[in-house]
Order: structure tokens, then C-alpha cells, then sequence
């Protein structure tokens, strides 16, 4: 029986196993008691198997989360999940949840600190892996985050470079055809790399002059697209294209590559193109930046000629006004009012020229 009598204790127990583990608690002044407790510890295990466990591999943690980044987010950050998701494998792959501790994940990343990106990657790691715990929590694959609690590492955050447009013609120069239309499309649009990489000809309508462009910036991943005018400049460019492709690819700007899953050359949109813009730039002898900088540039020139902010950042393709100021790096006019004002005030403190504080003296000499 799972209830009975101690009589060298004098005292009701229970005592039973479940799931290959003895569950058992004395004290119990009658059987009733008794009775009740052990009901009570079965509801109880039958709760808990509900419950999500941290006793699981580390790795299934990752898998599940790649799994879920490449179904919802952009290959960018697939693949930077991917890559992190391979370095944390290398360290706890063997490992199982409960064993992977906030100071295990502390130290982990002040080693990190320490060498060549440092603090950056630190802290960029520090929010996937934040990411990862948290997506599993509301999977119910585990119950806790280890890394709640843990401080992003102080850096220094640079001003941002923003390439004048001398420098950009001077890239767009050196450029082969293909090439300066893609850039082209890049800067005409103010686009994100990923939204000109995926753009195809039925997102082009060059009667009305505007292209629509996706993106996957949003909670859930969903592609989301908005509107962007054609300038005369791209018109032109997208007009000869059109006149000019391949009616059996439907990309606006594609490439031909070797497919290792494939075994054989493919036609297929361009992922990234960071190496060649830095090639140009360091041809061309100009500090290098990034397609990601010809947004910043575009915001910024927008701003200078005062354009209201909501609608550089619906060109943007931004969901808040807080993103898009980041983006603008320009002095703005009521700033140097602000500071003629600043400078008047200090210089009217230090020579104080009232017209009613006269001397004594000088009411005399009258």
C-alpha cells in the first residue's frame, strides 16, 4: 500500500514511485491525511510533465532556433545565427541546458571582450544568445534564460561615416555597367541591399514610375512591401534593363554561380555584394563604407532640404520615427539657431549693455 501506518514514528505516510522515482512524506497525524497529501504529490507530478524542462541537449535549443530564423528572418541574419550557433556548439554542444550557467555565459563572454572584435561582438552575441533562450522559453522548451541579468559591455560608439558624393561618383566611375546600375538602384531608392537582391521585373512598373520593395524587418518576419518613386536617373536605368533582359530570369539584377547543392551553375539573385564596393573603394582610393551607408546618405540629404522626417521614413521603409533619426547625421537649422542664441546670451552675460544701469556720474555730467 502507498499509505500506512509508522508505528515505531506513530505517525501516517505515503510512500509510491512514479516515472523510476520514490516519492515519500511522513507526519501525517491520521490516514485521511495521509491519504490526502499523496493526492495532492500526484496532482502535482502530473503538472509538472506539462511543464517545460531545462534537462534537454543545448544543441536542440540551437537547431530549433535556426530552424526558426530561416523559416521567419532575412538570410542575414540567418546566417549570422548560424555562424554564433556553430561557435556556442564548439563550447557547450555536449552540454545540457540546466548545465549552461549565467556565470559559465559570463565568462564566456568576457572572453570574447578581450579579443578581436571585442566588446562589439561581445554584446551582439550576448543578444542572439538572449534571443535564443527566450524564443525556447516561449516554445516551452525550457523554463529559464540564463543570460537575464548579464550587462552589455561599455564601448565607444563611433560617429557614423557617411560618404560624401564625390566619393560615391567617384566609385560609380570605376564601375562596370551592371555594377553602377546596381549601386544605382541601391542609392536612387535608398533601399536595403536584401530589398534591391530580391527586387524581380513584375515589382517594376515603369508606366507609373515606382518600384515596390520587400522587406522582413518586422516582428514575425512577415515580407512586407511599400511603394518607392522612381527619380529620372533610375527610370532610365530600369527602361534599358527592361529592354535588355532575359525574359526567363525574373530578377532585376542576378548572377551566375556555382550551386554545391545543386552540383552545377544556377541563376539566382546576388546575397551580398560588400566585397566588390570595397574593392571600388579601395581603387578609386576613397575611405571604404558600406551599401548600408548610401541609406544614411540619402536621409541625411533628404533632411538638409527639409523633408519632413515621416516621409524619410517611409522611404525608408521604418515603422518608428526614433529609427529614422538615427539616420540623420546632418546639422539641422533649428541646432545652429539653437547655438546663435547660445552665443548671444554668453556674450550679452560677459558685456552687459543695458541701457537703464547708468552711473551716477554719468547723470552729473549732464
Amino acid at each position: 500500500m502507498s499509505v500506512y501506518y509508522n508505528r515505531r514514528k506513530k505517525e501516517w505516510q505515503y510512500d509510491f514511485w512514479c516515472n523510476k522515482r520514490r516519492y515519500t512524506k511522513s507526519g501525517f497525524k491520521t490516514k485521511r491525511e495521509a491519504k490526502k497529501g499523496e493526492a495532492l504529490r500526484r496532482a502535482m507530478i502530473e503538472q509538472s510533465k506539462d511543464l517545460p524542462s531545462d534537462d534537454i541537449p543545448f544543441e536542440q535549443l540551437v537547431q530549433e532556433r535556426l530552424d526558426y530564423c530561416k523559416a521567419h528572418n532575412t538570410d542575414h541574419h540567418y546566417w549570422d545565427c548560424y555562424y554564433l550557433g556553430q561557435r556556442w556548439l564548439s563550447h557547450w554542444g555536449d552540454k545540457r541546458v540546466r548545465q549552461i550557467t549565467t556565470d559559465i555565459i559570463e565568462r564566456y563572454l568576457k572572453k570574447i571582450a578581450t579579443q578581436g572584435k571585442g566588446k562589439h561582438l561581445a554584446n551582439r552575441e550576448l543578444v542572439l544568445l538572449r534571443a535564443l533562450f527566450n524564443h525556447s522559453i516561449k516554445k516551452k522548451l525550457i523554463s529559464s534564460n540564463p543570460t537575464k541579468g548579464i550587462e552589455f559591455f561599455p564601448i565607444e560608439k563611433p560617429v557614423k561615416y557617411i560618404p560624401p558624393q564625390q566619393d560615391i561618383d567617384k566609385i560609380l566611375a570605376l564601375a562596370d555597367e551592371d555594377t553602377r546600375d546596381y549601386i544605382s538602384a541601391v542609392l536612387e531608392t535608398l533601399a536595403r541591399v536584401s530589398e534591391i537582391n530580391r527586387l524581380q521585373w513584375r515589382d517594376v512598373n515603369l508606366e507609373e514610375r515606382y518600384v515596390v520593395l520587400y522587406t522582413r524587418k518586422r516582428r514575425g518576419g512577415h515580407l512586407t512591401p511599400r511603394k518607392i518613386p522612381l527619380t529620372q536617373t533610375l527610370f532610365s536605368i530600369l527602361k534599358r534593363r527592361h529592354q535588355e533582359r532575359d525574359k526567363s530570369v525574373p530578377w532585376v539584377f542576378y548572377h551566375e554561380y556555382w550551386s554545391h547543392k545543386e552540383g552545377k551553375k544556377v541563376v539566382g539573385p546576388y546575397r551580398s555584394r560588400i566585397h566588390m564596393l570595397r574593392s571600388l573603394c579601395r581603387k578609386a582610393k576613397v575611405k571604404e563604407f558600406g551599401f548600408h551607408a548610401l541609406r544614411h546618405t540619402g536621409a541625411s540629404l533628404l533632411a538638409n532640404n527639409n523633408v519632413p522626417i515621416f516621409t524619410i521614413s517611409k522611404i525608408l521603409g521604418h515603422l518608428s520615427l526614433a529609427t529614422t533619426e538615427i539616420y540623420l547625421h546632418s546639422i539641422g537649422e533649428s541646432e545652429r539657431a539653437a547655438m546663435d542664441v547660445f552665443e548671444k546670451a554668453r556674450s550679452n552675460a560677459t558685456n552687459p549693455k543695458n541701457p537703464s544701469s547708468k552711473t551716477k556720474e554719468d547723470d552729473e555730467g549732464k
